[in-house]
């Protein structure tokens, strides 16, 4: 060990880059798990950005000549210059990464540009449009990007906040689902599941810095293919967290595999932080007005009759019970060894014993003290009488949750029967705990996935939609009495999620947002098809076929518009819980954004406000109106929040913050921490002061993961 720290030394004095990384490598290796999920971290991502004009000092690819299907070049180059011949912009480039780097003279047009991971981003947010039906309402925001990159933005607008993610992410199943490095990987990559657990572990561990530490969950949908490594990276990532997995039928007919069997089912981590737990859903078993159920008190299983070990010595007695059919008194407990017939006798009563019809003797199911307890209550009823019955009558009682239900008043006492015991019944629906396994109509991914999204868009196909009703069941469990929580999903694909998030809104007039991250990729075959129509991505031919401006965006337009993209209205009805036309839509608005990639030289002159003036809006709760600019006169409030640039009218910026009720935060901007705490002494407490460095690029300068 010591020999290697040595060379990284000697590394760093000639190039503090590369000893650094090397570092890095070396302390990744050192503290590897002997034992649990050993897996190659590999080269930090990178990801092309179509349509990002290019610029010197980027880093870049050369793009294969217009018509060509081949994959492109993928060396990377640094454009050192940027000139005009005959009206066409030429880049000088230098190879970059290697020993000896060659120069290239190429098209811009023929570039695109490249963002690694290691490399710091100075994000922002460009608007594509809005979805306005919900009045004052908080807009759901949709961002098309890389959705690493968008999360650490997230960080700055939503660390700690958020209460629930979702996320569906890819399946790893080796058809051209998912790209590592801008590449397919396939079925026969060596590396492919180490490939895929780098690329989840670095996004679940930013996704964290969001999540509410104190009540929150994060649920990952998952195939077969994947499911145990998922499962030991979580409790890996999330060792404070509650981890749980659910089994749930996605397509009952099964998917067909040669030699394999059919497969039916999904899998679904829910990991728990906090006091998060599930809240329960309602039992159709119970509606309104149905009567309160009982259990019968003679234990059942043979395993637990008289005189075995299971069965104890306390639950074998008589119970006394009068010619009106009500229970005198209860008798004492009788040894195994003694004969039944030998116990005390009461004048005017019959002796009841837990037996079977063929004269086994069993037990009851609670001890005497306890079914006294029960009895004093009107908890405990006498049945129908069976003289000819080794069991004179029939006796049964109130379990704990069905007392609970009585005592919680979602059941009501509304009588009681001739032998003292209660008559009750359901008020509303009665709550049950989910079980781990869901065989649920609903939860049907080819009817209430695919062909629910063919009812919204038509013929616009996305490969394998969730249902609908799956993800609204996921939520439910854990935001359903939050109606004002923040939901994330950052594989967001066609928007089901946001989808599920309005629907329970719907329910209980809730005002949950949803923010949801998706990237514009086109489908591979239909990459064939636009290539050889001389197309490349960042055109408006080819971007228009990606999965966010395709699919995901005019899925939730539909939803909040109830029409579909050609105007007309959606046909068909929601089902199960909430049961009305896909027309009416939802009262909800939406904004939708685009990631962008700032320069440094841009953002130290302001020019930048624009775009991030989204991420500072959207940190104070993505509501009302929007400062979209640099205010002239040093400062300017909204509904939710106010920004100060100019602190000698902190006076005229806190009285306006006063005059406003739905102010939540006030950004003020100075390099003066004392001028800071100044102006923030001088807010109302329930105003959250956030302090904006006068440099865009300290305060939007993210390195997570690097």
């Amino acid at each position: 060990m010591s020999r290697l720290t040595d060379l990284i030394a000697r590394a760093r004095a000639k190039d503090a880059a590369l000893g650094e990384e090397l570092e890095k490598e070396f302390k990744a290796l050192s503290s590897r798990r002997a034992f649990g999920l050993n897996f190659e971290r590999h080269k930090p991502e990178s990801v092309e950005l179509p349509g990002r004009p290019v610029r010197k000092g980027d880093k870049v690819r050369i793009l294969p000549e217009r018509g060509s299907t081949k994959k492109g070049d993928q060396t990377l180059w640094k454009v050192l210059k940027i000139s005009k011949t005959e009206n066409v912009r030429i880049a000088e480039l230098e190879q970059l990464d290697v020993e000896n780097p060659q120069t290239s003279e190429v098209a811009v047009d023929d570039l695109v540009v490249v963002a690694e991971f290691r490399d710091y981003i100075y994000p922002g947010l460009v608007s594509t449009g809005t979805v306005d039906r919900g009045g004052d309402k908080p807009y759901h925001t949709v961002i098309n990007g890389e959705n690493f990159h968008a999360l650490e933005a997230l960080t700055y607008t939503h660390r700690g906040k958020v209460d629930a993610i979702y996320i569906d992410p890819p399946y790893n199943s080796g058809a051209k689902d998912w790209k590592y490095n801008n590449d397919y990987v396939e079925k026969e990559d060596l590396y492919r599941h180490s490939k895929w657990l780098a690329f989840m572990e670095r996004r679940l561990k930013v996704a964290k810095e969001l999540l509410n530490p104190n009540n929150s969950i994060l649920i990952v949908a998952i195939d077969d293919k994947e499911y145990a490594r998922l499962g030991l990276l979580l409790e890996q990532l999330f060792p404070e967290a509650r981890i749980d997995m659910v089994t749930t039928v996605i397509n009952p007919r099964g998917k067909y595999r040669a030699g394999q069997f059919a497969r039916s089912e999904d899998y679904i981590y829910f990991v728990a932080f906090g006091d998060a737990e599930v809240k329960g859903e309602p039992d159709e078993d119970f509606q309104t007005g149905d009567s309160i159920s009982w259990r019968t008190l003679r234990r059942s299983d043979i395993t637990s009759a008289r005189g075995t070990k299971k069965g104890g010595t306390q639950q074998f007695y008589p119970i006394y019970v009068n010619k009106s059919g009500v229970i005198d008194s209860i008798g004492e407990p009788l040894p195994h060894s003694t004969d039944r017939n030998t116990a005390p006798v009461k004048k005017g009563c019959v002796s009841v014993f837990p037996m079977r019809d063929d004269g086994t003797e069993m037990n009851w199911g609670l001890t005497p003290e306890s079914l006294q307890s029960l009895l004093s209550k009107g908890y405990v009823r006498v049945g129908r009488s069976t003289p000819n019955k080794p069991q004179k009558y029939e006796i049964s009682y109130l379990t704990s949750g069905r007392i609970n239900d009585i005592e919680t008043n979602r059941a009501r006492v509304v009588g009681n029967n001739p032998d003292g015991s209660v008559i009750a019944e359901y008020v509303s629906h009665k709550m049950k705990m989910p079980t781990t396994t869901w065989l649920r109509p609903s939860h049907n991914a080819e009817v209430y996935g695919t062909e629910l999204v063919k009812d919204l868009l038509g013929e616009k196909s996305f490969p394998y939609p969730k249902s609908l009703y799956a993800v609204e069941d996921c939520l439910r469990l854990f935001i359903g009495d939050n109606p004002k929580a923040i939901v994330l999903d950052f594989f967001s694909g066609s928007g089901t999620t946001a989808h599920a998030v309005m629907r329970l809104n719907k329910q209980d007039s809730g005002a949950r947002q949803c923010i949801c991250v998706t990237n514009n990729e086109v489908s591979d075959e239909e990459s064939i098809k636009l290539r050889k129509k001389k197309l490349r991505p960042g055109d408006f031919d080819w971007e228009k076929h990606g999965i966010c401006e395709y699919v995901t965006k005019p899925r939730i337009k539909a939803s909040i518009t109830g029409k579909n993209p050609d105007g007309k209205e959606i046909s068909g009805d929601y089902s199960f819980i909430d049961q009305f036309p896909l027309a009416d839509g939802f009262e909800e608005n939406a904004e939708f954004f685009t990631l962008t990639y700032e320069t440094p030289v841009a953002v130290r002159h302001n020019v930048a406000f624009k775009r991030i003036a989204p991420l500072l809006w959207m940190r104070a709760g993505s509501q009302g109106d929007r400062i979209e600019k640099v205010p002239e006169q040093g400062w300017d409030v909204v509904e939710a929040y106010g920004v100060l640039v100019n602190l000698d009218q902190s006076t005229k910026f806190c009285k306006a913050i006063k005059a406003r009720e739905r102010v939540r935060i006030a950004y003020i901007v100075t390099d003066d921490d004392r001028r800071f705490q100044a102006v923030a002494r001088h807010l109302p407490d329930s105003v959250e002061p956030v302090r904006l460095y006068e440099s865009y690029l300290s305060n939007f300068r993210f390195s997570m993961g690097r």
